[in-house]
């Protein structure tokens, strides 16, 4: 029985897996909002809740555990700078998934993973793309025609 076993397996090893969030939560952290599967979000939104904890703590032991998890130092302190300061009021829920629907290739559930201080997406749902307007022509030179009646040679 697998009852109580709550970690998400994702369907790979367990480096595999400890890699691959930690890629997506400094994915999160550098760009703030990523899109992917949506069991993945899940997996990852729990891992970023974590380190937005620790970057809450703020002391030198917690961006250790921090880094030792994330692997990436630059993330680590971004997150730990500017992000931990606009979260400090947040009781906790620091991310939110977005359901997007299927995707074409696969029919996989794909979601939107972002920091829950970002503004809303719009949703897609049920929505055509509207067409973009289309451009102006670019507006003709000036340039007098050769004399003659001759083309110029290129």
């Amino acid at each position: 029985m697998r009852h109580r076993k709550n970690t998400i397996k994702l369907g790979r090893p367990t480096a595999h897996r400890r890699a691959m969030l930690a890629n997506m939560v400094c994915s999160l952290i550098e760009h703030g909002r990523i899109t992917t599967t949506r069991a993945r979000a899940k997996a990852a939104s729990r891992l970023a809740d974590r380190m937005m904890s620790l970057a809450k703590d703020g002391s030198l032991a917690a961006r250790r555990h921090a880094v030792s998890v994330l692997h990436n130092p630059t993330a680590v302190r971004r997150l730990f700078a500017e992000l931990a300061e606009s979260a400090k009021p947040r009781p906790g829920g620091y991310t939110r998934v977005v359901h997007l629907g299927a995707r074409q290739g696969d029919g996989s559930e794909l979601a939107i993973l972002e920091w829950s201080g970002a503004p809303r997406p719009a949703s897609t749902k049920g929505q055509r793309k509207k067409a973009a307007p289309a451009a102006a022509p670019p507006p003709a030179s000036p340039e007098p025609a050769p004399a003659g009646g001759e083309t110029p040679s290129t």
